[in-house]
């Protein structure tokens, strides 16, 4: 059929029909890829986009349609196929092993090996050669469980490197970065491309696609929409083409009233697991009901074992945290549910479902024990799947069987409305969330920075971690900035701009006008 150097494309999708139960995944798709160019794929959660790189990295089996590299029809029928054929894939859930170290992640499936013993010296050494050669600076000997999400994204990367992958296929890379962390992995993917590798890249960060991609294909609930050259289109295009409609960038919101303090945390200190330092060292401020207090600072930084310490997944060393004046540092998680406190965590599959409960499990998980929801210890089934099914309305959940679903087989953005929807709709005067809208879709950021703003005018008080900047900005009524555990600087989202945050994000500067100590204002 063609030889390489005759095929304008690298790799390409023709017509691919996926189907699951109760939904058409892919929905006749084609995708054409040119060697060398970055390509996004775009659409909403549950468009699409994740089926179709499953396809091709050989985890599904498409119902209809064919794959094509260099022009001729290959079969992929497992990822050790996909890998065959020069095809990786760096996944929106890393595929990691928490308790090996980076260089034992990087070579595990293809160990070098000499008259049967494992030898990782050379191993060692291209790891460090690729790691310097794409600027990705990771350390072959840290042990996975204890570094950056950064840090493992790079991990990914270099896997694929290590194995001579020239198609790589990247699934929402950016969704768990601080802004530093994506310039760089930006600048990661143009040199890659530079070298002549082909980049597939899903995303529905609009800034991302016009700062990095050459050409975008667009998705919607399973359809193609159609490509277009990124020098030829506007943000406002592409987002109209993924969600069918013209969506509002910025947040609509009057200014902050705030009232009495729902959340005050005194001088907390948590002890690192990895070093003799404390992750979180001597923090305190407060939240009042009314106002969206959001912390920003880089990934890593002590913010998740901040709100680890404050919600009870995570035990705190010295200090206080009080709830609507009660004292509830040592109190119990389910304690501090019943009694105010409502968490959207970080990690939403280890924290945040039970991925082997169906949808209406996972959304009654702190109430099944109301009143409303059983009756002498006996589950009340109907309660539930009505209560299920009027959030799945409200919070357009998207799931191939409504209630019954399982947790595991949703979409990334989908398991995230549903935890959103619980959270959100269950009594609480403090509602902490932590990186809301991560792999969420220009439509769905709407709509929860809506009810997160809803909520702070229903005199909730929020605590916001996140760390798009853009987010901060947007929702902030304060903003505090982390840097190595501390809190080294509040600011007025009124009166700071985002090169500003970066500073304090990135330790440059300091100011230390901490709660209490307004004295130099």
């Amino acid at each position: 059929m063609g030889d390489i150097k005759n095929s304008e494309y690298v790799i390409e999708m023709r017509n691919i029909t996926k189907v699951f139960p109760g939904i058409i995944a892919n929905d006749d798709i084609t995708l054409k890829l040119k060697r060398g160019e970055i390509h996004a794929l775009l659409g909403e959660n549950g468009a699409g986009k994740s089926t179709l790189m499953s396809v091709l990295f050989g985890l599904y089996q498409p119902e209809k349609g064919e794959i094509l590299k260099d022009g001729e029809v290959i079969k992929i029928n497992n990822p050790n196929d996909a890998n065959k054929y020069g095809i990786g894939m760096v996944h929106q859930h890393f595929k990691l092993v928490d308790v090996f170290s980076v260089l034992d992640n990087i070579i595990l499936g293809v160990e070098p090996t000499r008259f049967g013993f494992l030898t990782k010296k050379e191993a060692r050494k291209r790891v460090l050669e690729l790691s310097k050669e794409y600027g990705l600076n990771v350390d072959p000997d840290a042990m996975v469980e204890n570094i950056t999400v950064g840090m493992q994204q790079r991990t990914e990367i270099l896997k694929m490197l290590y194995r001579n992958n020239e198609i790589l296929i990247f699934d929402e890379p950016t969704a768990v970065l601080t802004p530093q962390e994506i310039d760089e992995l930006m600048e990661i993917m143009r040199g890659l491309a530079k070298e002549g590798k082909s980049i597939l890249f899903i995303t529905h960060k609009l800034n991302e696609i016009m700062a990095v991609a050459d050409r975008c294909s667009v998705l919607r609930k399973g359809k193609y929409i159609g490509t277009v050259d990124i020098k030829d289109t506007t943000k406002e295009e592409l987002s109209n083409m993924m969600v069918g409609r013209d969506v509002k960038f910025v947040v609509d919101k009057e200014d902050a009233k705030p009232e009495d303090v729902v959340l005050e945390v005194k001088k907390l200190c948590v002890k690192s697991h990895t070093h003799k330092k404390n992750v979180v060292n001597n923090v305190s401020f407060k939240v009042r009901r009314g106002e969206i207090v959001s912390i920003a600072g880089i990934d890593g930084n002590g913010q998740s074992e901040l709100v680890h310490a404050i919600t009870g997944l995570e035990r705190i060393d010295s200090g206080t945290v009080e709830l609507v004046g009660d004292d509830v540092t040592h109190k119990s998680i389910r304690y501090k549910n019943t009694h105010g406190m409502s968490h959207v965590p970080e990690d939403r599959h280890k924290h945040g479902l039970v991925l082997d409960y169906s949808l209406e499990q996972n959304i009654v998980l702190q109430r099944y024990f109301d009143k409303e929801f059983q009756s002498h210890g006996f589950i009340k089934f109907d309660a539930v799947r009505k209560y299920a099914e009027d959030l799945i309305e409200q919070y357009d959940v998207r799931s191939g069987q409504g209630p019954v679903t399982m947790a595991r087989s949703m979409s990334g953005g989908n398991q995230q409305k549903a935890i959103i929807a619980r959270e959100f709709d269950r009594e609480h005067d403090l509602l902490i969330a932590v990186q809301p809208t991560r792999g969420l879709d220009v439509g769905a950021i709407e709509y929860i920075h809506k009810q997160i703003v809803k909520s702070r005018d229903n005199g909730v008080g929020v605590l916001l971690v996140s760390f798009e900047l853009d987010e901060v900005m947007n929702l902030a009524d304060r903003i505090l900035v982390m840097y190595e555990g501390e809190i080294v600087g509040e600011l007025d989202p009124k009166k700071t701009n985002a090169q500003e945050i970066g500073l304090y994000m990135a330790g440059a500067i300091k100011n230390n006008k901490a709660e209490g100590d307004k004295t130099n204002e």
